[in-house]
C-alpha cells in the first residue's frame, strides 16, 4: 500500500467510475471493495446499505480509493492528476479519450473527465519545452497541447 493514497468521493457511481478508469489506463486493476453494513447506518447513509462503500484500485502503480456516497463534495481544479506522456500520440489519446461524453477542456493542457476529476495532459519533457523562446506565449493559448508547436518558435500561437 501507499504511504499517500487519494482519496475520491464519487456521488454514487464509484463503480461506474472506476470500470470508466480501468478502460482508459492500461493495467489498471482493482485491488479490493468494500461494503456498507446493512445496520446501524446514519439516515443519509441508508440509501448505501450493502452497497459498495469503497473501491481501491491502481493505475500506473498509484494506489487510489474510489469512495461511494452522495452528492456532499464535488471535485474542483485545486486538485488534479497529472499524466506525463511520451509523445503527441499519447496526448492525443489521454486528451480526447477523458474529455469525450461529457468530459471538458480547459487551458494549457487542463480538462475535466466526465466525472468532474481534473487532469492534467502533459508531454514529460514539459519543463525543457518551456525554455523554448515562445513557447510559454503559446501554452497559454492552447487547450490540448500540441508539441509541434511548443518546440517551434517561428509558428503562431493556436
Amino acid at each position: 500500500m501507499n504511504k499517500i493514497t487519494p482519496n475520491l468521493w464519487f456521488k454514487g457511481n464509484a463503480e461506474e467510475a472506476v470500470a470508466y478508469y480501468l478502460s482508459i489506463f492500461p493495467d489498471g486493476k482493482i485491488i479490493a471493495k468494500s461494503y456498507y453494513p446493512t445496520d446501524g447506518l446514519l439516515d443519509f447513509q441508508k440509501p448505501f446499505a450493502g452497497k459498495v462503500l469503497a473501491i481501491y484500485f491502481e493505475l500506473f502503480g498509484q494506489q487510489y480509493t474510489a469512495i461511494n456516497a452522495g452528492d456532499e463534495f464535488t471535485f474542483n481544479e485545486a486538485v488534479s492528476f497529472n499524466i506525463a506522456c511520451e509523445d503527441q500520440k499519447e496526448i492525443d489519446y489521454y486528451w480526447d479519450t477523458l474529455t469525450k461524453n461529457g468530459g471538458e477542456e480547459s487551458v494549457c493542457g487542463w480538462c475535466k473527465d466526465k466525472y468532474g476529476l481534473s487532469w492534467q495532459i502533459n508531454p514529460e519533457n514539459i519543463e525543457d519545452l518551456m525554455l523554448t523562446p515562445g513557447a510559454w506565449e503559446k501554452l497559454l493559448q492552447m487547450k490540448k497541447i500540441m508539441i509541434e508547436e511548443l518546440k517551434n518558435h517561428d509558428t503562431e500561437p493556436v
